[in-house]
Parts: C-alpha cells; structure tokens; sequence
C-alpha cells in the first residue's frame, strides 16, 4: 500500500518514513501543502497522512479544498494541536482519523490499516481467499494451514489483488502501488514478484488477464 506523508519537520518526517517502511508501506514524503496537490494530482496514493502545521497553507485549509474539489482516499490527520476543539475541526473538515503527536509507530500502522479496511469494505482484519489467509497486521501468510514464507514486496502485492479479488490490475498500477519515488523498478519486476507467488500459492491461484493485468482466482 502506497501512502503520501505530508510533514515539514524534518526529523519527524524521517522517522515516520522509516518506520512505515519497517511495517511494510511504500511511503513518498513532501513537505508541503503545494507538493502535495502535485503529487495526488500526479500519482495514485491509498492513504494520506497529514500534518496540520504547515508551511505556506495550513494543513487544515488544504484539506477542506481537496475534499472539496473531490478527494476520496481517506486521510489521518498527525499534529501536535490536542485541543477537543482541533480534533472536532479536522474530523470535519474531512479527516477520516486524528493521531495526535507523539505517536507510537505501531499505532500509527494500526490506525493506517484500519483505514484502509474500512476503504476496502472489509471489517476482519484478515483477508480469506480460498485455501489463503492473509494478516496485514502480523505479516502473515497461511496456505492450507501452514505458513507461507513471503518477501515483503511479494506480500504486499499479494494484498493487493486479495483486497479486491474480482478486480483485474495492471503492471503499470502494481508498479505505482508498490514503489515510492526514488526507489527503482527493473523492467520485470512485477512478473518476478508473479512468478515467486505462483511458486509458494500455487500456479493458478494468480491467472493473467492477457494483455491486461492480473486478479486472483475467484472463489
């Protein structure tokens, strides 16, 4: 899952960057409110985590003009403002959760995948797939009752097709989902993240869509 940080503090941008990392998120860093239209503008991104302080236009601004012009994906506010009446302000103004600072990275990774649940039309926090389970949270893997040894790129693209079991995804959209700027991506890289999940799940359990993409095998 690809998120989008919106943070001028340098310090606290890094050490979020890394952590989620850490926890598995590809993660793109900016450091304020231009940047970051530009990038949602530009990129496809499944969260957005936002601080409120910013440089040049305030986080919260942003905010209500992007939910205004029709921003959909949800967005976590982090600030260090912990009155009643800023949390009351940014839930209204479209954030979606409100983790005041300092945080634990843990808790924060826990509030991003609920999130993303909850975008997904999920409540269980595992994904069932036929003869597959898969905890986003424990990075975990269990085919026919016995674990599955998984890269984290291989697990992350996994989730990604079990999010949405009927729904056909390119290369070119697994690509975007699952590198952050700056990281390389060798031409093919998709088909071998493919390949090795054939291997460990079984060689029908992810089918090609030619010329299209790929999807899980339906139920």
């Amino acid at each position: 899952m690809r998120l989008l940080l919106v943070e001028d503090d340098p310090m606290i941008g890094e050490a979020i960057r890394s952590g989620l990392r850490r926890e598995g998120f590809a993660i793109d860093w900016v450091r304020e409110a231009r940047a970051a239209e530009r990038a949602l503008a530009a990129e496809t991104f499944d969260l957005l985590l936002l601080d409120l302080g910013l440089p040049g236009q305030d986080g919260l601004s942003f905010l209500t003009a992007q939910r205004a012009r029709g921003l959909a994906l949800p967005v976590l506010i982090l600030t260090a403002r912990d009155a009643i009446s800023d949390r009351v302000q940014g839930l209204d103004a479209g954030a979606d959760d409100y983790l005041i600072k300092p945080f634990d990275i843990e808790e924060l990774a826990a509030r991003i995948r609920a999130l993303l649940r909850r975008r997904a039309g999920r409540s269980a926090p595992r994904i069932e797939h036929l003869n597959v389970s898969l905890d986003p949270a424990a990075h975990r893997v269990v085919r026919d009752g016995a674990e599955v040894s998984l890269a984290p790129r291989e697990f992350r693209l996994l989730q990604l097709l079990l999010e949405r079991p009927g729904t056909i995804l390119s290369r070119a959209q697994l690509e975007e989902r699952l590198y952050g700027w700056g990281e390389e991506v060798e031409s093919n890289a998709i088909e071998v993240h493919i390949h090795g999940l054939r291997k460990k799940l079984g060689a029908d359990f992810i089918l090609t869509v030619r010329g299209v993409g790929y999807r899980v095998r339906p139920s």
